[in-house]
């Protein structure tokens, strides 16, 4: 069994089947594990020897509700887009600091890193949305940029504009919802954010369990803040 297949199915013995991987094999194994909602995994394999990766071992630490843990990494990381992301959305979990959200989009554009504008934009939508034409019009960016590049749009992006687009009422929002459920991956916030939209809470919360997404990513739905500390008690338990 391939390792992606066993991360996909929950293979009892997943460890069994990274343990037989040759070290070269190993490598991009931490992303691959985070990409299929794992980020237990992750971050244990972002620190394995030789194939250190802080990047995803903050993003999983980040999907774990592990803020704090996750910023103290990031800290000692150099500035670029993708690592103002990571600090963004930590100090956001953190209720921290929502303008950081607009430094990660002006390094994403100078660096024309797309997948990290995506996030930041993303990021600054689900701040936002306590007003939703504010919402709305930073989202825009986001599908704009996958317009122009013929891409389809984020799903985690589609997930936060369909919550904006119900706080002003009719259909479009249950539209947007089902967009970003079909394009979203099992065990990510995107389909949480998706479901939770759609009102099928079981569903979203069985995912969010099985993808060990702590509820600081859907709380400022609800709130349109994370409570302050809240991710840094979750660590300090967990940790």
């Amino acid at each position: 069994m391939s390792l992606a297949a066993a991360l996909d199915a929950g293979y009892p013995d997943v460890l069994t089947v990274y343990a037989a991987l040759a070290p070269s094999e190993r490598v991009g194994a931490a992303s691959l594990a985070l990409s299929y909602g794992r980020p237990s995994l992750a971050a244990r394999w972002a620190i394995d020897a030789g194939h250190h990766d802080p990047l995803t071992l903050a993003a999983a630490l980040l999907r774990l509700g592990r803020a704090t843990d996750a910023l103290d990494l990031l800290e000692a990381q150099p500035d670029a887009a993708r690592t103002a992301v990571l600090r963004a959305r930590a100090r956001w979990q953190l209720g921290q600091r929502a303008d950081q959200a607009d430094v990660a989009r002006i390094l994403a554009r100078r660096e024309g890193d797309t997948p990290a504008l995506m996030a930041a934009v993303t990021l600054a939508g689900e701040q936002a949305l306590g007003a939703p034409y504010a919402a709305l019009r930073t989202l825009a960016e986001g599908l704009r940029v996958s317009e122009q590049l013929g891409q389809p749009a984020d799903a985690h992006l589609l997930s936060v504009l369909a919550h904006a687009q119900l706080k002003l009422g009719g259909s479009k929002g249950r539209r947007t919802a089902a967009r970003a459920l079909e394009r979203s991956v099992a065990r990510s916030p995107a389909r949480v954010l998706a479901l939770l939209a759609l009102r099928r809470d079981s569903e979203a919360l069985a995912e969010a369990r099985d993808g060990e997404i702590h509820p600081v990513w859907w709380e400022a739905l609800q709130s349109g803040r994370p409570e302050p500390d809240s991710a840094s008690s979750a660590s300090s338990r967990e940790g």
